[in-house]
């Protein structure tokens, strides 16, 4: 008699995030492509990154590290048995100067993992003094690691709901 098989997991499906701020479209644009902008906010709560290079153009590339800097985030880190610090590359795929744009990252740090490729989409819109983003998590190859970028996202939008006080 054979056991009976368990179906795989489902596969993982993309994530969408809505924020609306009170601030300038040119303001959020200027989160997602410029250093000082990139470095004010991206990260999960915990974390920092420090920006090496960023060429905001169709191909440009996308270069930081990643480092936990709060003792919860670096507890977390040495319980998982990852670095503490770790470099983070990719490039802008998509660009289309305050409309949208799509960061595709290369993902070399997940333990027992080969390489591989994941995206993240942004569109834009103004509507009077208020911006919004709508940004597309797109799934990395597993379920744990899909829910994991989608809950470091989504800490990472914290900075922004307290920088801009979320209007929706």
């Amino acid at each position: 008699m054979t056991a009976p098989s368990t179906p795989p997991d489902p596969a993982p499906q993309p994530v969408i995030i809505e924020r609306t701020y009170r601030a300038p479209l040119e303001d959020l644009w200027a989160l997602w492509t410029t250093k000082a902008g990139f470095e004010s906010w991206w990260g999960p709560d915990g974390f920092r990154v420090e920006v090496h290079a960023l060429d905001a153009r169709p191909g440009g590339a996308l270069v930081y590290d990643m480092i936990a800097d709060a003792p919860e985030a670096i507890a977390a880190m040495q319980r998982m048995g990852m670095p503490l610090s770790h470099g983070t590359r990719g490039q802008f795929a998509q660009l289309e100067p305050h409309a949208r744009l799509r960061l595709v990252h290369v993902i070399d740090f997940v333990p027992g993992s080969g390489p591989y490729e994941t995206a993240i989409d942004v569109a834009f819109r103004a509507a009077g003094a208020h911006a919004t983003m709508v940004v597309t998590i797109h799934p990395h190859p597993t379920a744990h690691w899909s829910k994991m970028s989608e809950e470091g996202f989504r800490s990472q939008l914290t900075k922004l709901d307290r920088r801009f006080a979320a209007a929706g």
